[in-house]
C-alpha cells in the first residue's frame, strides 16, 4: 500500500520550469499535457522534506550559512548506507549542482587545448563544459550489443595514451542509457586512467535511483588508487526531486586535488557555498528520505514495464533499453523509418509528446528518444493513447 502521493501533478506554468514553459509555447497552458522531457520529477516532494524546511524557515534566521556539520554528517552517513563508501568530512565540497561542479573541474584540472575524453552519447552538459572552456571533446563512442551499450576498451585506451588527453569524466549511472556500469568495467577503464595520467571525474548524480535487481558501484570504492585519482560529484537533488535548491557534493579523498579544487573555485568566488534551504534540504532528504526513494523507485519502474509492454505489442521494432538506473528511458525509433526531424515534429506537434531528442547526447543519439518516467502512471497511459493514434497513422502512410 503507498505511504505516499505519487498521482498528484502541479503545473508548473510560470516558474521558470523550462519543459513546462515549452509545453506552452507550442501549445498554450493544457494542464492535460504533462512533458516527458526535463530530468526532475513530476512527483510532489516527500512531506518529510516539505515539513521539514516550512518547520526550518519558520524558526531560523536566513542569513549567511556555512556548510553545517549536519549536512555534511548526512552526506557521509547516506554514501556509508547506501554505497559502501566511508568518507571523511574534509572530503565533501559543496558546489550549486553537479554541473557546475564538472564545469568547474574541467577549468581546474585541465588546460586549454587539452583533450577531456566522453563515452558517447552522453549527456550533453558535458559537451558543453569542455567545448565552452576552449578544450577538446574527446569521444569514445559505445557499442550497442544486444540493446545493451558496452565500451570499447581498445578505443578508449587508444584515447587515454595520448599525452594531450588529461581527463575522462565518467557518467555513472550512465544517461541517456540509464546503465550501470559494473564494477568490472569500471576497473578496466580506471586502470586505463591510471597508467596514462588521466584524472576521473565521475558524474554519480544518479546513483540512488537503482532499479530492482540492480546495483551501483561507486567509482572510489574500486580501490584507494582509484579513489585517489578521482573526484566524485553526488547530489541529493535528483533522487528526491530537489534540484531547486542548488546542493550538490563533490566528494575529493586526494588532499591534492582536493586543494587545488578548492583553490580553483576561490578565483570564481570569495566564500564558495551553497545556500541554508539547500543544505537543510539535503540534511532531512538523506536522514528521513529513503523510504519515500524507495515506493518513488518502483513507481518508475511500473511506469517502464508499462511502456516496454506496449512497445513489444505494437511496435516492437522501436527498441526499449533495458532501464538498470535513473527514471530516463533511452529509445531507438531508427527501425521505423523516420528521421530525427520527423520524430521530433510527429511528437510534439501531433502527438503532443515532449520528451528529449535523442540527438542532444550527440550524434549517435540521433532517431533516440529519452522518456522521462518519473510522473504518475496515469499520465503515461494517456501519453499511449495519443502515442498509438498518431504512429499508427504515420506508418500507415509512410
Amino acid at each position: 500500500m503507498k505511504k505516499y502521493d505519487f498521482d498528484t501533478v502541479k503545473p508548473r506554468y510560470g516558474v521558470g520550469s523550462g519543459k513546462w514553459n515549452e509545453v506552452e509555447k507550442e501549445l498554450g497552458r493544457d494542464e492535460k499535457i504533462v512533458p516527458f522531457s526535463v530530468a526532475d520529477m513530476e512527483f510532489q516532494i516527500a512531506p518529510e522534506i516539505r515539513d521539514g524546511l516550512c518547520d526550518f524557515i519558520q524558526n531560523t534566521i536566513l542569513g549567511y550559512s556555512n556548510p553545517t556539520e549536519k549536512y555534511k554528517d548526512s552526506v557521509k552517513m547516506w554514501q556509508k548506507s547506501m554505497h559502501e563508501w566511508e568518507i571523511d568530512t574534509d572530503w565533501i565540497l559543496p558546489s550549486h549542482g553537479v554541473v557546475d561542479a564538472f564545469f568547474s573541474a574541467v577549468k581546474c584540472y585541465t588546460k586549454e587545448n587539452e583533450g577531456v575524453i566522453l563515452l558517447t552519447p552522453v549527456y550533453y552538459p558535458m559537451y558543453e563544459a569542455i567545448e565552452n572552456n576552449n578544450r577538446k571533446i574527446i569521444s569514445s563512442e559505445l557499442k550497442i550489443v544486444n540493446n545493451r551499450y558496452e565500451i570499447d576498451y581498445a578505443d578508449f585506451e587508444r584515447k587515454c595514451k595520448d599525452k594531450n588527453n588529461t581527463m575522462f569524466i565518467l557518467c555513472s549511472p550512465h544517461n541517456p542509457s540509464g546503465r550501470i556500469w559494473r564494477s568490472e568495467e569500471l576497473k578496466k577503464l580506471g586502470d586505463i586512467c591510471n597508467q596514462n595520467n588521466v584524472i576521473v571525474i565521475s558524474d554519480e548524480i544518479h546513483n540512488d535511483l537503482i532499479m530492482p535487481g540492480h546495483k551501483h558501484t561507486s567509482y572510489a570504492t574500486l580501490g584507494k588508487e582509484y579513489e585517489n585519482n578521482s573526484v566524485i560529484l553526488t547530489s541529493a537533488s535528483k533522487s528526491f526531486n530537489i534540484a531547486g535548491l542548488q546542493t550538490s557534493n563533490v566528494i575529493i579523498a586526494n588532499k591534492d586535488l582536493r586543494d587545488k579544487f578548492f583553490k580553483y573555485i576561490k578565483t570564481t568566488t570569495s566564500n564558495p557555498k551553497c545556500n541554508i534551504i539547500g543544505y537543510k534540504g539535503t540534511e532531512i532528504a538523506y536522514n528521513e528520505g529513503k523510504e519515500w526513494l524507495d515506493e518513488c523507485i518502483n513507481i518508475i519502474y511500473k511506469n517502464y514495464q508499462l511502456i516496454k509492454k506496449f512497445m513489444n505489442e505494437n511496435y516492437p521494432e522501436i527498441e526499449i533499453f533495458d532501464l538498470e538506473s535513473t527514471y530516463l528511458m533511452w529509445m531507438d525509433f531508427s527501425k521505423l523509418g523516420f528521421n530525427y526531424k520527423e520524430l521530433e515534429e510527429m511528437n510534439k506537434k501531433e502527438a503532443k509528446l515532449f520528451f528529449d531528442e535523442g540527438y542532444v547526447f550527440g550524434k549517435e543519439g540521433e532517431c533516440f528518444e529519452r522518456w522521462n518516467l518519473a510522473t504518475p502512471t496515469y499520465t503515461i497511459e494517456d501519453a499511449l493513447k495519443r502515442f498509438k493514434k498518431v504512429y499508427d497513422n504515420n506508418l500507415k502512410n509512410k
